[in-house]
């Protein structure tokens, strides 16, 4: 399980590489047809290549032997147009492969977007938002090179390779063997290589999501940073971050870095045992002139590629802990999904039902405890009592955004768990208490609550709410941006069009958390008669610690250490002077002293 900070490193499941690969490559079969286009080219590539040396055997043996200039200039006018044409196959299989590449990125980023959008709300509980975006966008890009590399380098240097063993055998297996003699020393040097460089570039990852962690946080924070001049304290922290992400990229980098002197170092002495086995061999006249210089030629060409496919190796070192990051994230099931027998809810009259409800966050200390209540279809439900005993829990249960441990939520009879998330939520609203505005215009923040939604109905939820007035005033009216979150708006302006969107889906269910909390007295009283006219009809349910705005409702709850201690008319809790009492007379008093 990650941890909720940027401080510590996320926990991540060892898995086996070449199920990693596999998984990973098993996205590029629907792309079988260009990716075979892809591999014709190679071919003409690799034959054009592979004949190369053939023709200088050819030239030097043939014709500069038999000083036959005119068929020395033909072969050389073959040898260039060949390669010319080579040249272009190259260039279009790297765009086709890039454009194979784009696409399953595009696929994986996808799939990963829509399987977090339906993780449960523990998930992100558990996780900072800026560690959720490293693997959306730093680990999906990681996989370009990856992808491009399989195809247009992994596959042809592979063939490559067999093809010259096979020409060289096929000319001198002798010299062929004395040119493999290192091959064995360089696979148990990047065997020990590989066992290392993994974890150091799975902890780079780790590193560089703990930044894109704490940036995130400290920037969507900026206004508490700068109000309490923080400024060096986070820059310190940045800095600590930043230089932990460098020391583990520097890491990784060094074991990479030495797979090339070891490639190279092999090259070099199977290349001076070529030689030197050469000569020995055409002093005995075992060999030509010719077929040594085309041997050495050869040679190049099979180091070549165990040069391209080292790097590649490279790569996949680099980059499969990307895969593994993003393969962890989408085998992670959602704590809350339709059962396989899952109903779809039909149309909700609004009867709501606890019984012998049990629920713990963490699964050890129950918030609520053997609550049971029932609720009729229209009537108005408000939560009270002390902060942190169960209010909001109660509410989100019956959204169904949590699962309970014990007992049972219905809604007109069914249990919530056995119909389909989809048909029970698009029936209810929910105004939670952290309001949220997305970057747009006022318009569009409204119109998320029913996206069909024309301007008139806009227009009329936001009157509603009393939210058109100060929307007019606005430069461009409902069209004017609202910044992220809507920094650019008041709190109680917030508050209203995140009113306005819940209103605006109708819903059957209307839950209403803290929902007046950040409007000032003088506008709670002018949307108080909108609200009622509104929540005539639906069941609702509305949780708030001002008072005075939930006395019309139908009855009170009163939530303490996760049990319903009281409930009743205001009237009726009044008389009872028990906990609503005590909380409504320290209210009353404050508001007196206030007015003092």
């Amino acid at each position: 399980m990650a941890v909720n900070n940027f401080k510590e490193d996320e926990l991540t499941k060892e898995t086996v590489s070449i199920q990693v690969v596999r998984r990973l490559f098993a996205y590029l079969k629907p792309y079988k047809l260009p990716i075979l286009q892809v591999l014709l080219l190679i071919g003409l590539v690799i034959t054009v290549e592979l004949f190369n040396p053939y023709f200088l055997k050819l030239g030097i043996d043939r014709f500069i032997a038999n000083k036959d200039v005119v068929g020395l200039l033909v072969l050389s006018a073959v040898m260039v147009a060949l390669n010319v044409v080579s040249m272009v196959c190259s260039r279009m299989r790297i765009k086709i492969m890039s454009g194979v590449t784009n696409k399953v990125l595009m696929t994986i980023r996808q799939e990963l977007y829509n399987h977090i959008q339906k993780l449960s709300f523990s998930f992100f509980d558990e996780r900072p938002v800026g560690k959720i975006l490293a693997r959306i966008i730093g680990d999906v890009n990681s996989l370009n090179d990856l992808f491009t590399n399989s195809i247009t380098s992994l596959i042809p240097e592979v063939t490559k390779i067999i093809a010259v063993m096979i020409i060289m055998l096929s000319m001198n297996y002798k010299l062929a063997l004395a040119s493999f003699v290192t091959l064995p020393f360089l696979a148990a040097g990047m065997f020990l290589v590989e066992t290392t460089s993994r974890k150091r570039w799975q902890m780079f990852r780790k590193k560089n999501s703990n930044l894109n962690a704490f940036t995130h946080e400290d920037f969507s924070g900026i206004r508490v940073v700068q109000s309490f001049t923080a400024e060096e304290e986070t820059s310190k922290t940045f800095l600590d971050l930043l230089k932990a992400t460098r020391d583990a990229f520097m890491k990784a980098v060094r074991i990479n870095d030495s797979f090339w002197p070891m490639v190279e170092m092999s090259w070099g002495v199977g290349t001076v045992v070529v030689y030197w086995y050469g000569m020995r061999l055409i002093e005995a006249q075992d060999i030509t002139v010719g077929l040594l210089v085309a041997f050495t030629g050869y040679v190049s060409i099979f180091w070549q590629p165990i040069m391209n496919i080292s790097n590649f190796y490279n790569t996949l070192l680099t980059n499969i802990a990307g895969a593994e990051r993003i393969f962890e994230i989408m085998d992670i099931e959602p704590d809350i999904k339709n059962d396989a027998k899952a109903l779809t809810m039909p149309k909700i009259k609004g009867n709501v039902s606890f019984k012998n409800v049990t629920f713990s966050y963490d699964g050890q200390n129950p918030v609520l405890k053997n609550v049971s209540f029932d609720v009729k279809a229209g009537e108005t439900i408000a939560l009270v009592g002390p902060t942190g005993m169960g209010k909001t829990t109660i509410v989100n249960l019956i959204s169904r955004f949590y699962e309970t441990q014990e007992g049972t939520v219905s809604i007109d009879g069914y249990d919530v768990k056995k119909v389909t998330i989809e048909s029970l939520r698009s029936q209810m609203g929910v105004m939670m208490q952290d309001t949220f505005l997305f970057s747009g215009t006022i318009k569009d923040n409204i119109r998320y609550g029913k996206l069909d939604a024309t301007d008139e109905e806009i227009i009329a939820a936001a009157k509603a709410v009393s939210a058109h007035e100060f929307i007019m005033k606005m430069e461009k009216g409902y069209d004017t941006q609202v910044n992220e979150r809507g920094s650019r708006l008041s709190a109680g302006q917030r508050q209203l069009i995140a009113f306005a969107r819940a209103l605006l889906a109708n819903p059957r269910i209307l839950i209403l958390d803290e929902a007046t909390a950040s409007i000032d007295t003088h506008t709670e009283r002018l949307i108080q008669q909108g609200i009622k006219s509104l929540l005539k009809g639906r069941t609702s349910f509305v949780i708030a610690h001002r008072l005075s705005t939930i006395q019309s409702a139908d009855r009170i709850m009163v939530i303490d250490n996760g049990c319903i201690r009281e409930m009743g008319t205001h009237e009726q809790l009044l008389k009872n002077k028990d906990l609503y009492y005590q909380l409504y007379m320290a209210q009353f008093k404050f508001l007196e002293e206030e007015a003092v």
